[in-house]
């Protein structure tokens, strides 16, 4: 079958390739009926073309449709070869200043904060950089896609809407000219038929319904093939549907995912092919699999002509959206045909039907056909208005089709409408002309059709079809918002009757919300449901933005203000005549004043958070008062009308509501209710909920008399008994009542006179005090920051935002704070200024009850520094407007009074009463803002005035006749002197103060000097007094304290006069310890330190005694000992790699004999310095592994370390570690001879050592030839003298040292190579000098680059660490077979000093020096010790290290490659530039012409001196280690002559040619490797680029901070395998760029992961940081990021101690979220 297909395939294509476009363009021009024509074109052509087999081939058919199919019709617009047509188009065409260019997901956008007019205006990066927007303040974000660029739409932008590229010329006329005068006449002819013929087809076959036959496309002869077509919801997961094709069309997991991710991109997917009851099969198996968990997956079997035309319809409207880019002419043609009436009358036009049919379609060709309309209708001015009313017309069906339809929105159309409601101009078009708000509103209404018997909306349990559903029907709360985001600046009649119209709409839903999810309190038993309140809370959060911009839309126009208010009005008149709770009427009656009210209790009738309503009427009524409307027509408002009480009622009863949750009498109506009140303060709902119900309390008491008010709030806080009974109190403390009542009635009290303080001092808000809108954000942020200092985004989230997501902070935050930078962690902080602290309130109504406490406690501690007295007066305040005027009369009314004098009572007689401390505290307050108040009245006192706020008078006349109370005053004197109030002295002192400032304003005032009162004088002398007494305490204590003190000091000068001979004798023992603990203790001052050679300084080994962290015991680190070892943790590491791209050879072949000087990949060994037994660590990490296992077995998350691999956590610092080093005491110590012979120079040492390497070599070769015969062979072999070959040492260690050694070093093996372990394996010992070698390197690197000196500036940790590892490699072949060490020696010293019998080693070039060095030198031993000539081991470690310099110093002269410049004044000729110039001249003659000639001996040798560096300062390192000399005091300060010091602590002569003069032979053999070096220098070293991958959809788009690669992590399409198992791009490159290890940084997140193996991995916070100093992980926020150089430094600087694997496993002990994540994902 396939094979038929093939050929049958190849042969259609012959036939098809001899179509000429221009033949069939020209059939077209002649033709009469041209749709039928194209018809039948189509009907032949394009099932031979697309969907010929089970999978697309897009690249043939995509060929062979532009040929056949779109060529003749490109033919037929132009009437010309396109190729020319369309240039010539473009050229007559004007350059379009709208951008329009489309979002890809993920694309990052940009807002100008400054600029734009709504946050909805945005740039794509292109124009964004070429636009003035640039130095504003803008706002980054990443898009969902689907929206579109704004630049060149003047109505998005208040300034600077174009970038360069889209400017207008200024030669063009402003008016709008129609753009077909630029096409030929028969050219728009031709586009219209065209058009309309390739549009309508398009759109009948998009919107075909019936599966097997074709609109007006019969083909002649009909094929018998079938598609299964699977299409995407958003229901079922990937997994769901790679599972269930696995079994429907039996395909591999590869192949299901591959359909997955189409499905999931394009929408829909064929899954088989074939004929009908083929497909029909497999239809029923996905459809019975899927059915089980939710609805089943939608599939459809589709006959392949049908899915073929499809192809071609969507490829057609590609094809027209290009078309329309080369003209607006021919934009303006497809805009007329696709919204052209059909001849169905009402919504028949294409583009009607393609909206109408939108949540029928899939997923691509959605976006295909938005596109077009994007690029068309959108871009085409006219047009947009067209289309605009149109969508407006059919939002109604649009909006309930998305609801039903379970796509997201951004696929949806009804998405559109952010692109057209927010043009202020369409948006007010549409409010007049389609009267859209009412549109919106009623179909959001008919959505939420649950409803109660008073008709308010009730919302069922929230189930996730219920909160899917209800997320719907939000996003038409988000297209009102776009609609009402603009405000009007001139309003025509039409405008003010149909918003007016909307805003009865909207009344009525507000009205629907009045009063919903009413709670009753529940007594005795807790609720056993928790009752729904998210719903209508959600609903609530979405309105908050809309109600406020209705209030400000009414505050624009006064007439639209009176009307709303009126309506408003008449709507809450309605609400409360709808529930009267069987209200009986009451009268009340205190201190002569009566009022009558309805009997209500909150505490037991029903009572509802959700009041919208009355808070927009207190919205409104402050607008009056803020534009001046209620001053301007008083009688054109009902304000006579208004019933104060009424408005009062509820708000009150919220207030109520929450003071007794507070009070925990709500207990038993669990969390539901706390989680309402919580909102309901909070700031995301406050401003239309808890500070709009303030408001309608202040509109109440500034209309009736403060009295009557007062008495109903007593009522409604059930405390009207306490006050308005004479000695209610007494009674109440005797019958020794409940504790939990009196408890509960102290609460309510505090938080009633707490709400009395609110209503009086919050008049910051525009239009209640005389104020403007800053001063309230100022007076926000003052706040805020006096509870601590604070950072931006904690202010930000802090400040309510409004509808442009703006709290308006920056323009004011400069005012009030000063801003502190941030350090290496932690962010940017806004201190307070000091002088804003007196406008500090401690009753501010936004705190929440732990806000204030902290609040309060910091503003005392504040002024305790300052020496200030710690009182928190209330502070001044502003005036009221003259409609809330009458509010200040409540402090000075009777009944408060009353009540303010009943409390201070209790307190005077404070053993009788239940009060509390707070109660008083915000009397004291009270009367404070009272005082204030009237202070402010005298100093703006005018001549005719008369002041009527005489709380003064008030507060000094004592009680009624009958039980003769003491006046306030009086009792306020009383208590400034009791002792159990302390802690309010302060606050009484300065109300004491104030009163008679108060007073003498009044006196001076009122002009009669009146002598000052006695109780005046008395209470100032009273103070003075009290003053005096207070410091002469102070002074009394101050002298006992002196004396003590001189007396302590005598004796302690006394016992150490007597007991001289006992100190002396502690400081030198103290002296000994603590040098013992360093091992540089005994320095020799004078000599000269030398760290190795036979000269080298002699240092008595210090006794080293350490603890062992397990067992605490104390024990001497010995040879014979049992052993001691350190946690270690050993791991590949490509930190100093020149070369990330290296192939891994197969790990089981190589040999790591000699590294390569790019290091592209090492082992480091790192420790934690903490130190235990070896059987203590042994019996500790059995205990894991048997902990481990036994986890398994109970649930299968991963720890943060991985036992299988060895690993565990220090039990001390829980630090990473996979091994032990064991300590050991210098090794060299114990191999050091006698050395009793001369001291041979290095050329015959080298002569002698290849004697005893060729003994040997012939030796190893006897043993394997024969067993026979052996000794006579022996005598012709001449052996050097006094070389024993076969003399076997004894090994020095002891068992369990020898053990540990043993451990290490196949550890180390095991992680270098990756390999299993075998400590047989004659690559260990070099595996471990290796990881020696490279853990020295990376600390020098280190060093290095933080430029500190070499020695001296370690760690501990780091110290111990290099220390115990150099001795561990140095007695590590003491365990390796001595003859495998034997032969490393030789293949090693080969390499430098070549012998017949090691072939093929790598060139000098190749190899790096340092790893040689430290090989050759700990391997030495190993044939050392059969050498009884008497030359010591420092004679061979000298010349080993003087053999390897020189080397070294070949391999820098051969590769330096300086460029004469012009520094050379400094030429001084001094004798090592000869000596190096005479070398280097040399060298060229070894090598032939390959180098360059070079002149200037001081480039070589400043060249010399700066390569050769690193390797000194590497050496110094590792002999520093190996044989404990103390480092000189030079290398441990960064000075000047570091080399010199360097060389004579090393043993080498300061000019390093001197070598060569001394040894000149031994340079011939150096080079003799020479034709390699020749090959390296004559071909050109190449500089290695990292490939950039890049690709558009990547959703995730990650970059390596090691190499620079970007990678795509996240996704299935990048997904690799890796050891059997999928992973993540990010963990795949891992592997090969770091090793396992990996830095990266996410870029559309922002933020950086650390990535360890497959399963360990943590966030880390960006170095990235706004101009805040706060870092923005997700680009929640969008504020401008920029690179923090400090923080980078610290990510680089743990990639290069190699802590990135420590790092991950704090962070996942720290937080066991962490270990859940699926890292190898990533």
């Amino acid at each position: 079958m396939a094979a038929d297909l093939e050929t049958e395939v190849q042969a259609i294509d012959k036939n098809l390739l001899e179509c000429s476009a221009e033949e069939i363009a020209v059939k077209w021009l002649q033709a009469n009926d041209l749709q039928k024509e194209v018809y039948q074109h189509l009907a032949y052509y394009v099932p031979k073309i697309y969907c010929r087999g089970p999978n697309p081939a897009p690249q043939r058919e995509d060929m062979l449709a532009q040929h056949i199919l779109l060529g003749p019709m490109e033919w037929y617009l132009c009437g010309e070869d396109p190729a020319f047509g369309f240039p010539k188009l473009e050229q007559a065409n004007k350059p379009s200043h709208l951008c329009g260019r489309v979002f890809k997901v993920g694309e990052p956008t940009y807002s100008c904060r400054d600029c734009a007019v709504d946050p909805t205006c945005v740039l794509c990066m292109e124009c964004f950089l070429g636009s003035i927007h640039r130095e504003h303040r803008y706002r980054m974000t990443t898009s969902g896609g689907g929206g579109f660029c704004d630049c060149g739409d003047t109505e998005a932008w208040k300034e600077g809407p174009y970038c360069q590229k889209h400017e207008l010329n200024t030669s063009e006329t402003a008016e709008e000219e129609d753009p077909l005068v630029q096409l030929p006449e028969d050219m728009v002819a031709r586009a219209y038929n065209i058009f309309a013929i390739t549009f309508k087809y398009a759109v009948d076959i998009l919107t075909w319904e019936k599966e097997n036959e074709l609109p007006g496309l019969e083909m002649i002869e009909k094929s018998d093939t079938y598609y299964c077509m699977l299409f995407n919801d958003e229901v079922h997961t990937y997994e769901q549907v790679i599972y269930t094709l696995q079994k429907a069309v039996n395909c591999t997991q590869k192949e299901a995912i591959g359909f997955a991710t189409t499905v999931d991109r394009d929408g829909r997917r064929s899954v088989r092919y074939g004929d009908f009851q083929y497909c029909d099969q497999a239809k029923s198996v996905i459809v019975r699999n899927t059915s089980r968990q939710t609805k089943p997956l939608k599939v459809q079997v589709m006959h392949s002509s049908i899915v073929a035309h499809q192809s071609f319809g969507l490829k057609l409207l590609t094809w027209l959206g290009s078309v329309i880019g080369y003209s607006d002419g021919l934009r303006r043609i497809l805009c007329q045909v696709g919204l052209q009436e059909g001849p169905d009358g009402e919504n028949s036009s294409l583009v009607d039907k393609l909206m109408l049919y939108d949540s029928k379609l899939w997923k691509g060709a959605r976006n295909v056909y938005h596109q077009l309309f994007m690029s068309s209708l959108l871009m085409d001015l006219k047009y947009k208005k067209l289309f605009a009313i149109r969508f407006a017309r059919n939002y109604e069906r649009l909006q309930s089709d998305f609801m039903k339809d379970d796509h997201d929105r951004e696929l949806s159309i009804a998405d559109l409408s952010i692109q057209i409601f927010t043009v202020p101009s369409l948006a007010r078009m549409l409010i007049t002309e389609e009267n859209l708000m009412t549109t919106i509103i009623k179909t959001f209404m008919d959505h939420l059709r649950h409803r109660d018997i008073q008709g308010r909306f009730q919302f069922e349990r929230y189930t996730a079809l219920q909160a899917f559903k209800f997320r719907r029907v939000q996003s038409l709360i988000l297209d009102l918002k776009y609609v009402l985001i603009s405000k009007p600046t001139e309003w025509s009649d039409d405008l003010r009757r149909k918003f007016l119209e909307g805003f009865d709409a909207f009344l009525e839903l507000l009205k629907c919300m009045q009063g919903m999810d009413p709670i009753t309190r529940q007594v005795g038993q807790h609720i056993e449901m928790e009752p729904e309140w998210e719903a209508a809370f959600t609903l609530q959060m979405k309105l908050t933005l809309v109600i406020s911009m209705m209030q400000d839309w009414c505050a624009l126009d006064e007439k639209v203000l009176i009307e709303a208010y009126k309506k408003c009005l008449t709507v809450l008149m309605q609400c409360h005549s709808g529930f009267t709770d069987g209200e009986q009427p009451i009268v009340l009656s205190m201190c002569g004043h009566s009022v009558e009210t309805i009997r209500y209790c909150v505490s037991q009738e029903k009572v509802s958070i959700h009041l919208p309503v009355s808070r927009l009427l207190a919205g409104l009524h402050v607008l009056l008062s803020k534009t001046e409307v209620a001053y301007k027509f008083p009688e054109l408002l009902p304000l006579s009308e208004l019933s104060p009480p009424m408005l009062i009622e509820h708000p009150l009863r919220c207030l109520v509501l929450c003071a007794q949750v507070h009070a925990g009498m709500w207990r038993r109506n669990g969390f539901s209710l706390v989680n309402q009140i919580y909102y309901y303060h909070n700031v995301k709902c406050r401003r239309e909920m808890f500070d709009k119900d303030i408001v309608m309390l202040q509109t109440g008491v500034s209309m009736m008399d403060p009295n009557h008010f007062l008495m109903i709030m007593l009522s409604r806080f059930e405390l009207y008994q306490i006050f308005s009974t004479p000695d209610y109190g007494k009674r109440f403390s005797t019958e020794n009542t409940n504790k939990d009542v009196v408890q509960q009635n102290n609460t309510l009290i505090e938080e009633m006179l707490y709400l009395i303080i609110m209503i009086v001092g919050e008049r910051f808000s525009p239009g209640i005090g005389q104020v403007n809108a800053t001063d309230e954000i100022k007076r926000e942020i003052i706040h805020q920051l006096s509870i601590r200092p604070m950072a931006h985004s904690e202010l930000v989230k802090a400040l309510p935002e409004d509808e442009n997501r703006e709290t308006g902070m920056e323009s004011v935050i400069e005012e009030v704070a000063c801003f502190k930078k941030p350090g290496l962690t932690g962010r940017g902080l806004y201190e307070l200024k000091p002088e804003c602290a007196k406008n500090f309130n401690l009753y501010f109504y936004h705190f929440s009850r732990a806000e204030q406490s902290k609040a309060e406690e910091a503003q005392r501690k504040l002024k305790r520094q300052n020496r200030e007295d710690t009182a928190l007066p209330p502070p001044a305040l502003p005036p009221f407007c003259p409609l809330f005027a009458s509010l200040v009369n409540i402090l000075q009314s009777d009944v408060m009074l009353c009540i303010m004098g009943t409390i201070l009572q209790w307190a005077v007689e404070h053993n009788g009463y239940a009060w509390s401390e707070s109660m008083l505290q915000r009397v004291l307050h009270l009367i404070g803002m009272a005082l204030q108040e009237e202070k402010q009245h005298l100093e703006n006192l005018s001549e005719e005035n008369v002041v009527t706020f005489t709380f003064t008078q008030k507060i000094s006349k004592p009680g009624e006749a009958p039980n003769n109370s003491p006046s306030i005053l009086a009792m306020l004197e009383t208590l400034q002197n009791a002792p159990h109030l302390e802690v309010h002295k302060d606050m009484i002192r300065w109300i004491l103060k104030t009163f008679n400032t108060i007073k003498k304003l009044r006196e001076s005032s009122s002009s009669s000097p009146l002598a000052e009162t006695e109780g005046n004088i008395m209470e100032e002398s009273s103070r003075d007094k009290d003053k005096a007494e207070r410091k002469r305490k102070a002074e009394i204590a101050r002298l006992r304290r002196e004396k003590i003190m001189a007396q302590m000091s005598e004796m302690q000068r006394h016992f150490i006069n007597e007991n001289k001979e006992l100190f002396q004798q502690t400081l030198e023992e103290l002296d000994t310890s603590t040098s013992g603990a360093h091992e540089n203790s005994p320095v020799i001052s004078d000599a000269k330190l030398t760290a190795l050679g036979p000269e080298q300084t002699r240092v008595a080994e210090p006794r080293q005694v350490v603890m062992c962290i397990l067992c605490q015991e104390e024990q001497e680190v010995k040879v014979d000992s049992r052993a001691m070892v350190l946690a270690a943790f050993i791991q590949r590491s490509t930190v100093l790699s020149k070369n990330r791209n290296k192939i891994t050879p197969d790990p089981e072949k190589y040999d790591p004999i000699f590294m390569h000087p790019d290091l592209s990949c090492g082992t480091h060994t790192g420790s934690c310095g903490h130190i235990m037994h070896a059987h203590c660590w042994q019996r500790y990490f059995d205990a894991v592994q048997a902990k481990e296992q036994r986890r398994q077995q109970r649930l299968r998350v991963h720890t943060s370390y991985d036992v299988e691999n060895g690993e565990f956590l220090c039990p001390l610092c829980e630090c990473l570690s996979n091994t032990v080093i064991p300590l050991l005491p210098p090794p060299r110590v114990l191999f050091n001879r006698l050395d009793f012979s001369g001291r041979p120079n290095l050329t015959q040492w080298i002569k002698t050592l290849s004697q005893q390497v060729k003994a040997l070599h012939l030796l190893r070769n006897e043993d394997c030839a024969s067993h026979s015969g052996h000794s006579e062979k022996m005598d012709q072999l001449q052996l050097p003298e006094g070389f024993r070959p076969d003399f076997k040492l004894k090994n020095p260690y002891s068992e369990s040292i020898k053990e540990m050694l043993t451990t290490f070093g196949t550890a180390t093996y095991k992680v270098g190579l990756k390999v299993h372990p075998n400590e047989e394996d004659p690559r260990v010992p070099i595996m471990c000098w290796g990881s020696c070698a490279y853990t020295i390197q990376t600390i020098e690197r280190i060093l290095a680059d933080e430029d500190k000196p070499l020695f001296g500036h370690l760690p501990c940790r780091q110290d111990d660490c290099l220390t115990s590892l150099t001795r561990f490699a140095a007695a590590h072949w003491t365990v390796s077979s001595l003859s495998a060490v034997q032969g490393h020696f030789c293949t090693l010293l080969a390499s430098l000093v070549p012998n017949e019998k090691n072939g093929n080693l790598p060139c000098i070039l190749d190899i790096d020096m340092f790893h040689l060095l430290v090989s050759l030198v700990l391997s030495f031993p190993a044939i050392h010790c059969q050498d009884f000539s008497g030359v010591s081991l420092g004679t061979g470690d000298l010349h080993l290290f003087h053999l390897v310099t020189m080397a070294h110093i070949v391999q820098i002269l051969l590769t330096s490659s300086t460029e004469e410049n012009g520094m050379d004044q400094e030429n001084t000729n001094s004798e090592e530039e000869v000596a190096v110039l005479t070398l280097y001249k040399f060298l060229c003659q070894c090598t032939g012409s390959a180098l360059k000639e070079i002149s200037s001996g001081w480039h070589l040798w400043r060249n010399l001196k700066a390569g050769i560096m690193p390797f000194l300062r590497c050496s110094a390192l590792f002999f520093h280690y190996l044989n404990g000399v103390p480092a000189p005091s030079e290398i441990q300060v960064n000075g000047a002559n570091q080399f010199e010091h360097l060389c004579s602590y090393l043993s080498l002569p300061n000019n390093l040619t001197c070598l060569f003069q001394e040894n000149s032979e031994i340079l011939n053999t150096l080079i003799e490797s020479n034709n390699e070096v020749k090959r390296y220098l004559e071909g050109k070293r190449h500089a290695i680029r990292c490939p950039k991958s890049g690709g558009d959809k990547s959703r995730a788009p990650t970059l390596c901070l090691v190499c620079g690669t970007m990678l795509c992590s996240q996704s299935y399409c990048c997904q690799t395998e890796l050891e059997g198992e999928d992973v993540g791009a990010c963990t795949a490159h891992t592997y090969t760029c770091g090793s396992g290890v990996g830095i990266f940084l996410r870029v559309r997140e922002c933020q950086v992961l650390f990535l360890a193996g497959k399963t360990k991995g943590c966030f880390y916070p960006p170095p990235y940081l706004d101009d805040y100093g706060e870092t923005d992980q997700g680009l929640r926020r969008g504020n401008p990021l920029h690179l923090c150089k400090e923080r980078f430094k610290k990510i680089q600087k743990l990639w290069q101690q190699h802590s990135i694997t420590e790092e991950i496993g704090h962070a996942q002990e720290a937080n066991q979220t962490l270990v859940g994540i699926d890292w190898q994902h990533l």
